[in-house]
């Protein structure tokens, strides 16, 4: 978190899931820079705690909460939770996810096929159940699901998680349709390839191969649009057409 960063977001509360790690832990500090307070959510209490501890050690504002999305009660502590100790919602990024499945249709795991759209889709949709009545409250918001180039164009050998983005992304366009006079915007973050613990990135000629700390400037844009700003849209980090 740099000392430079512009305070953009300052008076702003966020909440970010997966934050543990990747590209949720980098959007985390990014956002605590630009002057947010921060909610770090995952199932992974250490690693959370740890993003926050690296945030207020920095001089930022963050807290911790354990939770899974794939339960839909956990996901209304969080929002209540982080309502609560943020004084209001105004950025929500739905970045937890998983690719469990990664054998064909015939041969893979069902039990992880049913796993990674739990995660992927229907924890996004518990999410925003949870995140838009805090955002009315707020007069607005912005909701920022991280995509991906997968779920637009479908690989084989990899149908849990393609179809898990492809929902996803329908799922952003019509939350759009449905918050737009909430003045609620919805927008979708593609980062393509980025080297996480958890990637089985597609070897892509020529592709951009990013760090997590390289998404951060999309998710800030994003998150600093005015009201009647962009909404239903996808925002692609990678070199190709998705």
């Amino acid at each position: 978190m740099s000392e430079q960063a512009s305070k953009t977001l300052a008076g702003k509360g966020a909440v970010i899931t997966g934050a543990g790690r990747g590209i949720g832990r980098a959007i985390a500090l990014g956002y605590a820079g630009a002057g947010a307070s921060v909610c770090c959510a995952a199932r992974t209490d250490a690693e959370i705690r740890q993003t926050a501890r690296e945030i207020r050690a920095e001089g930022g504002t963050a807290v911790a909460f354990q939770a899974d999305v794939r339960q839909q009660n956990a996901v209304q502590a969080l929002f209540e939770f982080a309502e609560a100790e943020l004084s209001g919602i105004d950025i929500a990024v739905f970045n937890a996810g998983v690719n469990l499945d990664q054998g064909s249709v015939e041969g893979g795991d069902p039990a992880a096929w049913e796993d990674t759209i739990r995660t992927n889709l229907l924890g996004a949709y518990y999410c925003a159940r949870a995140a838009i009545p805090a955002m009315k409250r707020r007069g607005g918001g912005k909701i920022i699901t991280i995509g991906s180039g997968m779920g637009h164009n479908g690989f084989a050998e990899s149908s849990a998680y393609c179809c898990s983005k492809a929902g996803l992304w329908m799922l952003t366009r019509i939350l759009a349709q449905e918050l737009r006079e909430h003045n609620i915007s919805v927008n979708e973050l593609i980062p393509g390839p980025v080297r996480t613990d958890m990637d089985a990135v597609l070897h892509i000629e020529g592709e951009w191969f990013k760090s997590p700390e390289d998404v951060v400037p999309m998710a800030l844009f994003l998150a600093t649009q005015p009201d009647i700003g962009p909404t239903a849209q996808s925002y692609s980090l990678m070199r190709r057409d998705t």
